[in-house]
């Protein structure tokens, strides 16, 4: 929170809830801070129904009323129409895109400067080996990003945080997760990329650790340089 200014006096904050331990622990650990934080925010929390059926909005529902948060739930169909897009290829491309999208829209339509994500220090990993296997390119997820000029601002609390931690916070406090519906929740990419690092941090506990720092300890003189000056480029 300190590191990266998360929070100011005043702020309106739209908590992204999911319904996952991710998403619910950081509505409860928001919604705890509130009452002892040296600064006053509103909360408010959002779970968008991506439209697979079943009872997961209103599980969801009753977990943010016993956390006595104020929260909106929106019914969509964008789970079934991104897999149906492309017949099917870049569904979870499609699906994450129109959830953020309307995340964005909700924000705005409800006076929040802040969207609050649940994504930890492993998802913070995670993604940074997706982008660089799948997309080609050295980038990850931030602790706090900056949107539409200034206007909005997206901020994980939750990011020096492992997956343990959040679900032993959950445990303690009493939250229970809701099964994600998604048919291709347990089959995406980034289900292969923390396979991979799971072996590679059962095999050393320290590589976590140290990817994690690697991310802020850049020595860009040592990564390619696309357009270099040829030695000498001045000669005839």
């Amino acid at each position: 929170m300190h590191d990266y200014a998360m929070l100011a006096d005043g702020d309106r904050v739209l908590v992204a809830v999911s319904g996952g331990i991710d998403s619910l622990v950081l509505t409860w650990l928001l919604a705890h801070w509130q009452r002892k934080a040296p600064i006053r925010y509103h909360l408010l929390a959002a779970h968008l129904d991506m439209g697979f059926g079943g009872t997961e909005a209103e599980q969801v529902a009753a977990q943010l009323r016993r956390l006595a948060v104020p929260f909106l739930v929106e019914h969509t169909g964008f789970g079934p129409e991104a897999m149906a897009a492309e017949e099917g290829r870049n569904g979870c491309f499609h699906c994450a895109r129109r959830r953020r999208n309307r995340l964005f829209e909700l924000a705005r339509e409800q006076g929040c400067s802040k969207v609050a994500l649940g994504h930890h220090r492993e998802d913070i990993i995670e993604t940074f080996f997706l982008n660089m296997f799948y997309s080609g390119n050295l980038s990850t997820m931030v602790p706090r990003q900056e949107l539409f000029e200034g206007r909005l601002a997206l901020i994980r609390p939750m990011a020096y945080l492992d997956k343990e931690q959040i679900r032993a916070m959950g445990a303690a406090v009493g939250v229970t997760p809701v099964a994600n519906p998604c048919p291709l929740s347990e089959a995406s990419r980034r289900s292969t990329v923390r396979t991979l690092l799971a072996d590679l941090y059962a095999a050393d506990p320290r590589i976590k650790g140290n990817i994690f720092a690697a991310l802020g300890n850049i020595r860009f003189d040592y990564l390619l340089n696309q357009h270099p000056t040829p030695p000498h480029a001045d000669l005839p």
